[in-house]
């Protein structure tokens, strides 16, 4: 029997592209803002494109933070993609005109608070960081299994997290990061027991983003 898969409908993200892309590596795809499907499918997926305040906003519009919160807690998978990684950190800085200088500071906004840490803009000379790069993948790493070390996946994005702050708990597995540089290293991809996140898009990275997504529907159970 096919897995069932939510994608989290909240005004942000390429919806009709991951709903492709799910649906080829075997999966049932909703579209859907609707709380109790979000929250009771095999599998969750949060996208995102733009903005982070806009991104929250409209999370908090659909009680994309409780949903979210509920699943982790009950262990259910869950799987952020670009912006829809970037909220589960405590915070994302915005800067006016996209420039990074001083005074041009304008927003602190409040993310989801899954992981510790602050979204906030990438220090490189091109910005967006856009196309193709490679991660370093972290040893033993579920997510990127079965995947060569020069896989390259699609990104575009100016904000990332620069400094993962999470500890690991003595009575917890820790997380596994992987790193990507573009002009200093950022977190590319988060695997956090249910919860998984990519910077990257996968349902835009080809070969290499439908084997993770393969990677990630085998964990649905």
């Amino acid at each position: 029997m096919k897995k069932n898969v939510a994608i989290l409908d909240y005004g942000s993200g390429n919806l009709r592209s991951a709903q492709r892309a799910l649906e080829r590596v075997g999966t049932e795809v909703t579209v859907t803002s609707d709380p109790k499907i979000a929250t009771s499918a095999d599998g969750l997926v949060v996208p995102g494109v733009g903005a982070f305040a806009a991104c929250m906003k409209g999370l908090t519009a659909v009680k994309g933070q409780r949903i979210i919160g509920s699943r982790l807690a009950g262990s259910r998978p869950t799987l952020g993609i670009c912006v829809g990684m970037q909220v589960m950190f405590d915070r994302g800085v915005e800067f006016a005109d996209g420039e990074h200088a001083d005074g041009a500071e304008v927003a602190s906004t409040p993310g989801a608070g899954e992981w510790p840490g602050t979204v906030e803009r990438l220090e490189a000379d091109v910005l967006p960081h856009m196309g193709w790069n490679t991660v370093e993948i972290p040893e033993d790493s579920e997510m990127f299994a079965g995947l060569d070390a020069d896989a390259r996946f699609y990104f575009v994005h100016s904000y990332g997290v620069r400094t993962w702050e999470l500890e690991a708990s003595d009575h917890l597995r820790p997380p596994k990061i992987a790193w990507t540089t573009h002009g200093t290293p950022f977190v590319s991809a988060v695997e956090n027991g249910p919860a998984w996140a990519t910077q990257f898009h996968p349902e835009k990275s080809g070969d290499a983003g439908a084997h993770l997504l393969e990677n990630w529907v085998a964990t649905l159970g």
